[in-house]
């Protein structure tokens, strides 16, 4: 029986990375707006514990459509 999985030297990193780097400064975007604005139904510090720990980008987009404060100026 083969194993299917791939070992860290078998990742394609160089596809891997911006993929990663994107998440990361997705989730940072959306904790930056967290503290700088007010939100809606949750605490600002669960909003990013939902942000953060919650399968990345399906916290942050939660967040933007549920959380975020419609009615703020920019």
């Amino acid at each position: 029986m083969s194993n299917s999985g791939l070992t860290m030297s078998e990742i394609p990193w160089a596809a891997v990375a911006p993929v990663l780097v994107l998440f990361l400064a997705f989730v940072a975007y959306c904790v930056v707006d967290i503290v700088r604005h007010d939100v809606r139904y949750l605490p600002k510090w669960a909003w990013i514990v939902v942000c953060c720990l919650v399968s990345v980008p399906i916290g942050g987009i939660i967040y933007l459509i549920v959380g975020r404060d419609s009615g703020r100026e920019s």
